[in-house]
């Protein structure tokens, strides 16, 4: 069977994808219990592309109750070699206006509740993320968005925090103060088990407000923020048909694809049988 070499995971408002010539949905059983959503698998651009929306159809899933391991597992049995991760974020800077995109190359983590490895029970790794994001995916990003007609802005640091509540103000100006450009509450985790996949992952970052630093400028809420990206879904699905296509099915060359060669730690001999079986699809070229 072709495998699905392009993941999209689809952020708040983005519960489906316009143009996908669906061939089937498909529910994925993991070692980590179940993903998001059943997977919508199909063509977009001519090319084999697996969607999931990240809270699941009808958003029914808080960031902090996202199964992410079970989410990058399940993209990794499907063949899928690059996500594409669509996200809602609030703007650190006035020159991230609300309806613009960045496309971010570094993370930072705020999170305190949350699984963010594949690894631990008897295999332990230690995987290079110095360059959290693919870096052949961003200018493949950058110029799909202004395919699009989107005003985008290339690089800059997502601070991810824990949700669900907003920032509170001295939380936010002292995010600021450290130099971050935008704010969400899901990427750092996926990106880190992207990462340990040997999945190439990057953000379209759509802003939807300023948080709550600007002080011309209503405090962010969620019904606010869901009015903007509701009004912005059809442009998202716009830049990702157009990034669907510049990818193709081009071979990759980044160094996402052999993230773990040099991280694997513990003596093969010593690795348990069940977690040599739950991590099959990503360490198993390694093992055997």
């Amino acid at each position: 069977m072709e495998p699905y070499r392009i993941g999209v995971l689809g952020g708040s408002g983005l519960y489906g994808m316009d143009g996908l010539v669906i061939e089937e949905e498909r529910k994925i059983e993991t070692p980590f219990g179940d993903p998001s959503d059943s997977f919508i698998l199909g063509t977009l651009e001519g090319q084999k592309v697996a969607f999931l929306p990240r809270h699941g159809r009808g958003h029914r899933l808080l960031p902090s109750e996202l199964n992410f391991r079970a989410n990058i597992w399940a993209f990794k049995t499907l063949g899928v070699e690059r996500i594409l991760s669509v996200s809602a974020v609030g703007s650190m800077k006035i020159e991230y206006a609300p309806t613009e995109i960045v496309v971010p190359d570094q993370f930072f983590d705020r999170t305190r509740h949350r699984v963010d490895t594949f690894f631990g029970d008897g295999l332990v790794a230690h995987v290079g993320f110095a360059n959290p994001v693919c870096p052949d995916l961003i200018p493949v990003f950058v110029a799909g968005a202004r395919a699009a007609g989107a005003t985008v802005h290339e690089g800059g640091t997502y601070i991810c925090m824990e949700g669900p509540t907003f920032s509170t103000r001295a939380e936010s100006e002292t995010y600021r103060s450290w130099g971050m450009d935008i704010i969400g509450m899901t990427n750092l985790q996926e990106a880190k088990l992207a990462r340990e996949a040997e999945i190439c992952y990057a953000t379209l970052a759509m802003v939807t407000d300023y948080d709550c630093w600007h002080e011309e400028e209503e405090d962010v809420s969620g019904m606010a923020v869901m009015e903007v990206v509701q009004a912005n879904a059809a442009m998202a699905q716009q830049v990702v048909k157009e990034v669907v296509a510049k990818i193709g099915s081009r071979e990759r060359t980044c160094g996402c694809k052999d993230a773990l060669a040099h991280s694997l730690i513990t003596d093969r001999s010593m690795i348990p049988e069940q977690t040599k079986r739950n991590l099959a699809p990503i360490v198993g070229r390694y093992l055997d």
